[in-house]
Parts: structure tokens; C-alpha cells; sequence
């Protein structure tokens, strides 16, 4: 009989809880987890999946954590009720991480001691059920995870056939992976069945909430509006964890973006060698008329800085796709965070700054992944997506995207016929309609008034060379000015509204699962704010409105220095003492109860 403590009574909870799996990377894990996070799903109850992994290939400690919420809270929890441990050298401190009361699973040939007695415990003989399955010696790890995939199940009471199905998903019709990981979850279930004292307080039971959802990740999702908008042209290098976002261009493309009569390819994938060749083709493919894109991580921005300056300058229309990670310097790499503010938006010598979309849901990586090219395209500019690990790579519940409902943009491009319309010499940087966005050619028009010289040095608005000083100002400041009208046409920030609130929050990105969730909290102590979240830089006018209209707003963000709250206190200088930061960075997601906790501390204050 196993050793367990059934003698914890705790009251029943369903559908709300966190359960953090302890594992060595490297150990296939990711398998076994993702069966319980969709076979969850697929019972129509809201959950979200963090994976918290090491850097380096494999041995190292890595956790997942499953959120369970009927309230639709998303956000990583700091309260662990449900332990899973299979890695001895985090033992002792995934068994210190549990709630009073919680639920402690462990293989039980880890020996560590136990010293707690407030948890219910229960120990898996994870060798003895894996012996009996007899896998091939490569899939034993594989094997022991799925164990506490099927011991979970009793306890929680996860219904069979949604595991089932969420192992075709996942093995895409290799029935007999299905069949041999099916067959080691019913094995554990089965002893859990015979063997296990406790009752877990702790259930899972249908709803109907994730209904016309899907899960997917925030990588995946601006792929596919990447290749929706029309792109043309991907350059990229790996890096973690931007990588995966190219990846899924790769895997996708073929199957969306071929010509119907030809059967050729309507793209280009290149990888390149290094970061500067990735948008140094990239510059060069936005010159020559193509919809381009690349997707890097901060070191890799980094090293973009002077191309991207030359793009500003030059009036070239690329997209890059920042998916942030922990920094400065390499950081930590497999790591979330909001550090990238300051070097996306100012990225490059002189006086550069850049239009920024900052997606805060799956979905809406979808959309920015098509509106970004729209935008660099009427623009004349490069626009950059300001994503982050936690989005990026994590799965996460989302309605369908939707196609985009309007033609693609491709800006002012003048033709053959449209050049021979024009009785004087075409100027490239002229400012003709009053809206400071000149007028461009493309590689390809046989016009011979079509060609200009591109300069990332000083130059007229003929794009003749010129060092003169009003030269230099006039097409400065009319860049300046082109970039600020960006905030008439770029996405809104979206606003929630509770009656009596004094006080705002602000937030973006990612973070917006737990601001909303602690608002939520912080509602039911008396503290009532106006929430608006950030979707664009440069910040349009209901921002200022926003920031206007409170005695004290709360800039919440995952850095050190709270980057957003300086840009905020730039735009709104008479108001940047009524802006407080609220910024913290550890590695982890944000979640609701930091933040419900800082703004307490502020509120008495």
C-alpha cells in the first residue's frame, strides 16, 4: 500500500488550481505535458501552459505549470496546489513550493526525506509500471513521464478519452505511439485506481468555455498573419525563442503560398549567416519592392541597430518580429521579460524612433503579423512587433483568427502610367499630398524616370546627395513627422472601465493576463482602477486621455528600470509625477498577485 496521509481533509476545488511538473530537461516531458494541458482543453475548461526550461540541451531542472481556472485567469500563479516531482535535485524545493494541504506526486525511487505533514502524499512507482510496459530503452523517460500523466488523471478526474485525443494531436495519426503512450497511462491510472488512499480535493469537470477555441502559441500565430498579409521575403538566424516563429513560416508556407497555375513557390525563406546579413537582405528586399520580414530576440536587435537606422533614413518599408528574453548581454535566454522597450522603439544612431505594435494575445499576433507589413508599407518605415517569450512560446487559448478584411497596403508606389502623369522631375523624398509620406518606385519599373539613388547619407528631397544644413532639417523633421501622425492610424489601446475608479493601470504585452486578473482582486478589497492596455508606440492621444483623467496611474511592466513608464513621462511631462512605476523582473511571467500586492503597498501610501 502506498505510503499517503489520508487523514488531510481539505474542502473540494474544482477547477482552480495549479499544478507545477518538476522534470530534468532533456527527458521528453513536453510530451506528457502537453497530452494533460489539451486533454484539459478539450473538457472545455480555461487552462494555460508555462514552460520553464533551462538554456542548455539537456540535464538541467525544468518545470511546467498548468494553470486551471473556470474564471478564465490565465496568468501564471504564485500558489502551487499540486506538485509533480521527478527530478531528485529539486525535491526538497518543489515539496517546499506547495500550499498547506496541497497534493505532493513523486516517484518513489527519489529518497529524499519528507519533512512536511500538511500535504497528501503520493508516492508512484514509476520503474515498476514503466518495467511492465517494456518500452524500447530511448522511450523509458518518455515512458515514466506518462505515468504521472495517468496517475493525475485518477486524481483529478481527467476523463480518458480526452487524454486519447489529445495523443492523436499530438502524434499527427502514428497510431502505434498513440496506443503505447495510452496504454502506460491506463497502467498508472489503473494502479492509482487500486492503490491510492487520498482523495485529492482538488477536481477537474466539464465546461463548455473553451468552445470554437484552440490552443497556440503566440510564435505560431504571427507566422500565419505573417504569411496572410502577403510576405514575400523572410530572412532570419536563429535564436531562442524568436526561432520558432521563422520555423512556422517554414512548416506553413508551402501549403498556403503556391502559385495555382505554376506550382512555384510565392516566397522566399533565407537563413542567414549571422543577424547583420538577416536584415541587411531584409533592407534589401524592402527596397526592391518585397513584403519582408525577420524575427530576432534582443542580442539580435542589438546587432541590427545601423541597418534599421539605414532603413528609418532611407524610407524603407521592413517588418521585425522582437521576441524578448531576459537581458542585458546573453541574459537568460529561456527566460520572459519586457526589457526591450527602450532599444526597440530608439533602435539606431541619431535621432531614430520607430513604430512599435505590442501584441497582447495570441490572437492579436495574428493580426499584427499582417498589419505590420500594411503598416511598413505605408509608412515607409520599419515597423517592429514587440512580442515576448511568455507569448511566444507558451500555449495559450484563442478564438479563430480572422483573415484580414481589407486589401493588402502597399503604400505609394508609383507605376509606369502613374510617372508618365507627372510633367516635372519625381523627387523620392518629396512630400507631394501633405502627409509627409513621399512617393516610391520599385526595382522593375521601366519608366526612366523610375530611378533614384537610396542614401542613408544626407541628401535633398531628389535624393541628391546634400550636406546642406537646411537639407538635413527639412527631411529630418519630416521623418519626425511622419512617424508621429502613425498614431492616428495605428492600433487603439484598449480600455476597461469600473464605476468609481479614481485611479488607472496601465500595462502591455503579455502582462495583460495578470493585470486583469489583478484588478479583479484588488476590486474586491475596495481598490477600483480603469485598466488600459498598450498596443502601439508611437501612444495615441486616448492615451494622454487616459493619463489625464486619474490622480495616479500605475505603469505596470516586467523590467528593471520601467522602460514604458519613462516613455509615457516623455510624452506627458506635466503629468509624470502622477505616473508610478510599477516594474519587477525575475526570469517569470508577471503574475497577479505581485501586482495586486504593489499597488496595495502604493494605495496606502
Amino acid at each position: 500500500m502506498a505510503n499517503t496521509t489520508p487523514e488531510i481533509k481539505i474542502q473540494k476545488i474544482v477547477n482552480e488550481f495549479s499544478v507545477n511538473i518538476a522534470t530534468v530537461n532533456g527527458s521528453g516531458s513536453q510530451t506528457a505535458n502537453m497530452t494533460l494541458i489539451r486533454s484539459i482543453f478539450k473538457m472545455g475548461i480555461p487552462v494555460s501552459g508555462k514552460n520553464i526550461f533551462p538554456s542548455n540541451i539537456q540535464g538541467l531542472p525544468t518545470w511546467y505549470k498548468i494553470r486551471v481556472s473556470k474564471y478564465g485567469y490565465l496568468a501564471r500563479s504564485q500558489k502551487t496546489e499540486i506538485a509533480v516531482a521527478m527530478n531528485p535535485k529539486t525535491f526538497t524545493d518543489d515539496l517546499n513550493d506547495l500550499i498547506p494541504g496541497g497534493v505532493f506526486l513523486y516517484a518513489d525511487h527519489i529518497k529524499e526525506p519528507i519533512l512536511r505533514e500538511d500535504l497528501l502524499l503520493c508516492p508512484m512507482p514509476v520503474k515498476t509500471i514503466v518495467k511492465q510496459a517494456n518500452p524500447p530503452r530511448k522511450l523509458r523517460d518518455y515512458a515514466a513521464n506518462m505515468v504521472y500523466v495517468g496517475v493525475l488523471a485518477y486524481l483529478l478526474d481527467i476523463q480518458l478519452d480526452t487524454l486519447k485525443s489529445a495523443l492523436e494531436f499530438h502524434f499527427k495519426g502514428k497510431q502505434s505511439a498513440v496506443d503505447f503512450n495510452l496504454s502506460v497511462i491506463r497502467d498508472a491510472f489503473q494502479w492509482a485506481e487500486n492503490n491510492l488512499e487520498i482523495v485529492s480535493p482538488y477536481k477537474v469537470q466539464p465546461l463548455n468555455l473553451t468552445d470554437g477555441c484552440h490552443l497556440a502559441k503566440g510564435n505560431t500565430a504571427g507566422a500565419l498573419g505573417t504569411i496572410y498579409g502577403g510576405m514575400h521575403f523572410l530572412s532570419w538566424y536563429p535564436i531562442t525563442p524568436a526561432t520558432s516563429l521563422p520555423e512556422a513560416i517554414h512548416a506553413y508556407a508551402p501549403g498556403l503560398r503556391k502559385d495555382p497555375e505554376t506550382g512555384k513557390n510565392t516566397y522566399v525563406i533565407i537563413q542567414a549567416e549571422d543577424e547583420l546579413a538577416a536584415i541587411g537582405m531584409l533592407v534589401g528586399a524592402g527596397w526592391a519592392g518585397l513584403r519582408a520580414m525577420t524575427a530576432t530576440s534582443g542580442p539580435g536587435l542589438s546587432l541590427m541597430g545601423e541597418y534599421a537606422s539605414l532603413a528609418y533614413f532611407a524610407e524603407i518599408p521592413i517588418v521585425v518580429w522582437n521576441v524578448q528574453r531576459v537581458g542585458p548581454s546573453t541574459g537568460l535566454p529561456t527566460r520572459t521579460a519586457q526589457g526591450d522597450v527602450n532599444l526597440t522603439y530608439y533602435l539606431g544612431q541619431g535621432d531614430t524612433e520607430h513604430v512599435v505594435l505590442i501584441p497582447g494575445s495570441v490572437k492579436e499576433c495574428f493580426e499584427f503579423g499582417w498589419k505590420a507589413l500594411d503598416l511598413a508599407e505605408l509608412l515607409q518605415t520599419p515597423v517592429f512587433v514587440l512580442s515576448d517569450l511568455d507569448l511566444g512560446q507558451n500555449q495559450w487559448i484563442t478564438p479563430p483568427f480572422e483573415y484580414p478584411d481589407t486589401p493588402i497596403e502597399r503604400g505609394k508606389i508609383l507605376w509606369e502610367e502613374d510617372l508618365e502623369k507627372i510633367k516635372d522631375d519625381w523627387g523620392r523624398y518629396l512630400d507631394l499630398d501633405g502627409d509627409n509620406i513621399p512617393y516610391r518606385t520599385v526595382p522593375g519599373n521601366q519608366h526612366p524616370k523610375s530611378a533614384y539613388y537610396t542614401r542613408g547619407t544626407g541628401h535633398d528631397e531628389y535624393a541628391k546627395y546634400s550636406e546642406k544644413p537646411e537639407d538635413w532639417e527639412k527631411n529630418l523633421d519630416r521623418i519626425k513627422r511622419k512617424v508621429d501622425s502613425s498614431r492616428n492610424i495605428l492600433p487603439e489601446p484598449e480600455i476597461t472601465t469600473r464605476s468609481g475608479s479614481k485611479n488607472g493601470i496601465i500595462a502591455f504585452g503579455s502582462t495583460d493576463f495578470a493585470v486583469r486578473e489583478a484588478c479583479d482582486g484588488l476590486a474586491d478589497e475596495g481598490v477600483k482602477l480603469d485598466y488600459l492596455r498598450l498596443r502601439a508606440l508611437p501612444v495615441s492621444s486616448k492615451v494622454l486621455e487616459f493619463i489625464r483623467k486619474y490622480e495616479r496611474v500605475y505603469v505596470i511592466e516586467n523590467n528593471r528600470d520601467g522602460q514604458m513608464h519613462s516613455i509615457l513621462s516623455l510624452e506627458l511631462p506635466d503629468r509624470a509625477s502622477d505616473l508610478v512605476s510599477l516594474s519587477h523582473i525575475d526570469g517569470l511571467p508577471l503574475c497577479a498577485e505581485w501586482i495586486k500586492d504593489a499597488v496595495l503597498e502604493e494605495e496606502k501610501s
